[in-house]
């Protein structure tokens, strides 16, 4: 940049008045502790009756009398005395501490050193009209003379420089801060939007970048289409959306798309976070929005991204005090969007996962006219997904990229992205240049249960307890109808708490559940827990989270899922936040949720029962399997039915086109049923 840009640059300019006025508060407060290190700390003030006291005690070496004050020098023998009457009285003073320095460094070792010098007061006292006192220093050999009177000019510059330079200073800044401020800037462009801009090479994403959302691609294709043709739309009368709030769990490729619409309509895109306007100062946030939309009408066509819109966007309410910056922010940011001209090309995106704490204002047509969603991706989005990601990965002829979408059901694009990527490394841990499907198997289970950890070494007594657990939760699976295959077992611990898991196979996707499923699913996650009980006599804290699990499927299927005898079809709990952690709400009475916990217990003691009823009956392939398992430490759901059946004298199954159900290695959804 010459120099002539740089002048009418106004981020240089700012920068410029900022270094000057940080120079100037230095040079001043340079000044002023120069000027008080000139005058030092000064004498202590003590009365006129000790003033008198002193004198007759011979202490005092000389006076120096002006027009309000008498300032006192004491002789070294007496400058000693009083430096030892305060020590001992524990109350030292400035003086006596500036005295007892000077004895130390050997400035006051001689009368005829301290003859020679000019020494500063030690104390100094009112004037007091005394006509005697003349008299009494004369008496006592006290030298005295008359201090001249400050001069006109030394009071002047006194009072410049403890007064008038510095709240002139002081003035200057803060009228220089309310001017920018005014203007939209603030001290070092505080008001200023700080949204990134990206041309359409910039941002390098298409909406063949993005899979897995076929219909919310669908629905931004349209607003695209209407950026590069307005008169097809126009000439009917139609209207470009003023804004398309995106929603969806995190990871789902909200900011993917919102790029992606940038890069396929070729236009300016304008991207920041919804935090980025909000300030410690009230007005700071309204600046920006003002700011950031007079950059985009300028730019105009183009896209304007707010990513977690929910940070400035949430309902207005002052029944607990509100908060006047991002209410200021929120009525500025809709007075904007009520205000720009559609015509013009200006789109407005938002994204965020928690909806329902936005103002109803903000979601009304008019300003965010389309609510698209960008859910978790179903079976042929996850296949979809895979492919983006591992299309500039080396992958080996094995690879079924159909059998990993079919393991993570309920992943979204960031995880699948994260297993593509962990495969990748793993390939070339072991020396390999190409990309296995025993990779992706490795990468899957890191992903969702983490690491093996092989420095962890549990004792022979532990070793069983985890093998009948885990034994105890694939025998209840492959004892019940309505469940998932067996496809793993293992008691090698992993890096986020679980010292073993079981592996289930779908046989294909489901968007439902029935009662009886439900019911499966609690007495396999209780099968552990029974295990223990039937072989030790005893329980541990192993199976936390196989309770935690039961529990949260009975208590569903009692309050939103009507599967209760007891409570019919009432629905007795609301789920809030629910593309984040999903927390369920009761909305009853204290009386039905004891009626609730009741019903829940009920449930779970049914299925505990039935798990150990099982498991009793089937004692010897318990043992058997466990015994297998804990000597080959990981087992596969081959290896696990052959033991099964040969202890229950059941024949094997003959081989299909697809071969034996079992041996689909693979084809598993990770389901960790314990710790």
């Amino acid at each position: 940049m010459d120099n002539k840009n740089k002048k009418n640059d106004p981020n240089h300019n700012r920068q410029g008045w900022g270094i000057i006025l940080v120079t100037t508060l230095l040079v001043t407060f340079m000044v002023m502790g120069l000027y008080s290190l000139m005058r030092g700390s000064g004498p202590e003030e003590i009365s006129y009756d000790r003033f008198l006291t002193l004198v007759d005690e011979d202490k005092v070496e000389r006076v120096s009398l002006s027009s309000d004050r008498i300032y006192i020098t004491l002789t070294d023998e007496g400058r000693q005395e009083e430096l030892e009457e305060n020590a001992q009285s524990g109350s030292v003073g400035s003086m006596m501490q500036r005295l007892q320095e000077q004895i130390q460094t050997g400035t006051s070792g001689s009368a005829e050193n301290a003859r020679e010098q000019e020494r500063e007061p030690d104390y100094y006292t009112g004037y007091v009209n005394d006509y005697t006192l003349v008299q009494t220093l004369e008496k006592a050999g006290v030298e005295f003379a008359s201090q001249p009177a400050d001069t006109l000019g030394q009071m002047l510059l006194e009072l410049f420089l403890t007064l008038i330079l510095p709240i002139g200073l002081m003035a200057a800044m803060l009228i220089y801060l309310m001017r920018r401020m005014s203007k939209g800037g603030g001290m070092m462009g505080i008001g200023k939007s700080n949204a990134k801009m990206y041309m359409e090479k910039e941002t390098g994403v298409t909406f063949q970048d993005v899979a897995g959302e076929d219909e919310a691609k669908e629905s931004l294709q349209e607003v695209v289409d209407f950026l590069h043709n307005p008169g097809k739309y126009s000439g009917i009368g139609a209207k470009l959306p003023k804004g398309a709030l995106l929603v969806g769990p995190p990871g789902t490729g909200k900011t993917l798309l919102a790029k992606a619409v940038a890069g396929e309509a070729k236009v300016p895109f304008f991207s920041l976070s919804g935090s980025a306007f909000v300030e410690m100062y009230v007005g700071v946030g309204a600046s920006r929005v003002r700011d950031l939309f007079k950059q985009a009408q300028q730019m105009a066509p183009c896209i304007v991204f707010i990513d977690e819109i929910d940070a400035i966007g949430k309902t207005r309410d002052t029944a607990l005090g509100g908060n006047d910056e991002r209410e200021q922010t929120l009525n500025q940011l809709l007075a904007e969007m009520d205000g720009f001209d559609t015509n013009k090309g200006l789109l407005i995106l938002a994204a965020t996962n928690r909806p329902e704490i936005l103002d109803p204002a903000l979601l009304r047509p008019g300003r965010f006219d389309r609510r698209i969603i960008v859910d978790k991706p179903d079976l042929k989005g996850r296949v979809e997904i895979l492919k983006v990601h591992a299309k500039d990965v080396r992958m080996d002829e094995s690879v079924d990229l159909e059998a990993i979408a079919l393991a993570t059901s309920g992943a979204v694009g960031s995880d699948l992205a994260n297993m593509i990527n962990e495969a990748a490394i793993n390939a070339v841990k072991h020396g390999r240049n190409v990309v296995s499907q025993k990779d992706l198997f490795e990468a899957v289970e890191v992903v969702l249960v983490g690491k093996e950890k092989k420095d962890r070494i549990m004792s022979k007594e532990e070793r069983r307890i985890v093998s009948y657990h885990e034994v105890g939760h694939a025998l209840v699976t492959a004892l019940q109808k309505n469940t998932e295959p067996v496809q793993k077992i293992t008691i090698v611990p992993r890096t986020m708490g679980a010292l073993g898991y079981v592996m289930q196979t779908p046989e294909e996707e489901k968007f439902l559940n029935t009662k009886k499923e439900l019911e499966a699913m609690i007495v396999v996650a209780l099968g552990g827990r029974a295990a223990e009980e039937l072989v030790f006599e005893t329980v541990t804290t192993g199976a936390a989270n196989d309770i935690e699990q039961a529990t949260k499927i009975a208590r569903a299927m009692i309050t939103q899922y009507g599967m209760s005898d007891r409570f019919g079809l009432m629905g007795l709990e609301s789920i809030q936040n629910r593309y984040l952690d999903g927390r369920a709400v009761l909305n009853c009475g204290d009386a039905t949720a004891g009626e609730i916990d009741e019903e829940v217990m009920k449930m779970l003691k049914g299925a505990y029962a039935e798990a150990k009823r099982l498991l009793a009956e089937n004692r010897e392939a318990l043992d058997k399997i466990s015994a297998f398992l804990i000597e080959k430490e990981t087992i596969t759901g081959k290896e696990f039915m052959k033991i099964f059946r040969e202890v229950k004298g059941i024949a094997e199954p003959e081989e299909s086109e697809e071969g034996k159900p079992e041996e689909r290695e693979g084809r598993i959804a990770m389901k960790p049923v314990s710790e």
